[in-house]
């Protein structure tokens, strides 16, 4: 999916803290994730980056942060379609009462979204 004028971090956090139970969470864990001049893999200089979102993945992905104990409110936007260097990809928002729980769920929910739920295509130079 393409961002929006409303998709932003702090539209995101602005909607956490407006869950009914925001009151237990004792802090907001944000992430924003972006294009990178490299590749991890190949250690080649990147030109472009290719992004297809499974929507029904992330919502799966969600689901489970939720699950997980001392989590209150999750919000998860991964965009879809072609990138540059320095451009936003995902952003993760992630409330909780201790931030034990909150930083630790954030890693794995980060790690779900990249290994299952986005697939990339890095353009390279040559």
């Amino acid at each position: 999916m393409a961002k929006k004028s409303e998709d932003s971090l702090e539209a995101m956090i602005a909607k956490v803290k407006s869950h009914p139970n925001i009151s237990k969470a004792g802090m907001i864990l944000c992430h924003n994730g972006i294009v990178r001049d490299f590749s991890r893999q190949h250690g080649k200089k990147v030109r472009s980056l290719s992004v297809q979102v499974d929507v029904s993945a992330i919502e799966h992905a969600k689901s489970w942060a939720l699950s997980k104990p001392g989590i209150v409110a999750v919000e998860i936007l991964a965009l879809e379609g072609d990138f540059v260097v320095g451009d936003d990809l995902l952003y993760v928002v992630v409330a909780g009462d201790l931030r034990e729980n909150v930083f630790s769920i954030m890693r794995e929910l980060i790690e779900k979204i990249k290994t299952g739920c986005v697939k990339k295509k890095e353009i390279l130079d040559s």
